[in-house]
């Protein structure tokens, strides 16, 4: 367990920071007596992440190298079914913990030395799916962690998602089309394990990664979101929030982007230079405001000013009419076309 180093260190600091707290009650009670709001997440009786996970580790199964190596067929190219920053995913079918019942299909996903993620990002993805379990959360089923003399191995075991992921049925014409009522039980689906996230654990946790390559489909094309290397703990020690203040400048800059005037939309080198400097802010960890001055003119205050009381933009509403209005005529646009395909041309 000495791979998980980086979260018990960072559990003991926190209970070094909440420790003076703790211990001088006298001032915790004049505040709350004075009107002073306290966030949920400051309870001392909640438990962090890091202590959940110590908790359930022992739910996680471990595995040897040349098990996984076997399993997989020497990590062969033909049961290699994906591949993102992490790394590849293989399909592979191994033995049940006890031995006795027949072999299950698993997918399993190595580290790539040289990928965009690293031992943190693999670590996260252990602890954060460690601790969860909901129907649209995909199951870890255990890791591999091993030094060696050929360098670090890290490996993750997962349930095996014969659907694949939503990205792939939007995006790629070797699937067959979604229906209409499958895509509302996908987005249902996918927002019941956001809520789980959010407000049914011990700790929060703040997803981070949700876009359609991360939500996959089993059997039944029931969601599960994945790919936790992201994730992030929710607010303790009293905060109320989360900065989000990179995240929402980029959300507004992509919204730029799907303006119908050309003259509104952003060119694409303003698009690069303002991504280049939110990598930057967001590594130094000051605000985005001071380096988006072009973005923070006449735009901004025209969306601000369009804003209804729960921040709701004009363009955001006629996107979600117009989705809402391709949803109902669906039906009759395709037949529409067909039979405009079907007419004889006019010689």
């Amino acid at each position: 367990m000495k791979c998980f180093y980086y979260f018990k260190d960072k559990s003991r600091t926190r209970e070094q920071k909440s420790a003076p707290e703790l211990k001088n009650r006298s001032q915790l009670d004049n505040s709350a007596g004075s009107g002073a709001v306290k966030s949920s997440c400051s309870d001392p009786s909640r438990r962090s992440i890091p202590e959940l996970f110590e908790e359930n580790a022992h739910k996680l199964r471990v595995f040897s190298f040349s098990e996984l190596r076997t399993a997989t067929s020497d990590f062969n190219r033909l049961l290699k079914i994906g591949e993102g920053g992490f790394g590849c995913v293989y399909k592979a079918s191994i033995k049940p913990a006890d031995g006795r019942e027949d072999r299950i299909v698993v997918a399993v996903k190595k580290l790539n030395k040289d990928g965009l993620q690293g031992h943190k990002q693999w670590v996260a993805e252990v602890q954060f799916l460690g601790i969860v379990e909901h129907p649209n959360l995909v199951k870890l089923i255990g890791y591999c962690a091993v030094d060696g003399e050929r360098g670090i191995q890290r490996l993750l075991v997962y349930e095996f998602m014969p659907n694949r992921s939503l990205e792939d049925h939007l995006f790629n014409r070797v699937f067959p089309i979604l229906s209409w009522q499958t895509r509302l039980q996908i987005v249902i689906g996918a927002a019941q394990g956001l809520a789980y996230l959010h407000e049914e654990l011990e700790a929060q946790v703040i997803y981070r990664d949700f876009k359609s390559s991360n939500i996959l489909l089993d059997e039944d094309f029931k969601p599960k979101l994945s790919d936790f290397g992201l994730a992030r703990e929710g607010p303790t020690d009293g905060h109320t929030h989360v900065s989000t203040t990179v995240t929402r400048k980029i959300a507004k800059l992509a919204d730029s982007c799907l303006c119908k005037n050309s003259k509104e939309r952003p060119k694409m080198s303003q698009v690069v230079e303002h991504l280049k400097q939110a990598v930057q802010v967001s590594e130094e960890g000051s605000s985005f405001e001071k380096c988006s001055p072009e973005f923070s003119g006449a735009d901004q205050v025209e969306s601000e000013n369009n804003m209804d009381p729960i921040g709701v933009t004009e363009s955001m509403k006629r996107r979600m009419a117009h989705l809402t209005k391709l949803s109902e005529n669906a039906t009759a646009v395709g037949k529409r076309k067909f039979l405009i395909m079907q007419r004889p041309k006019v010689t």
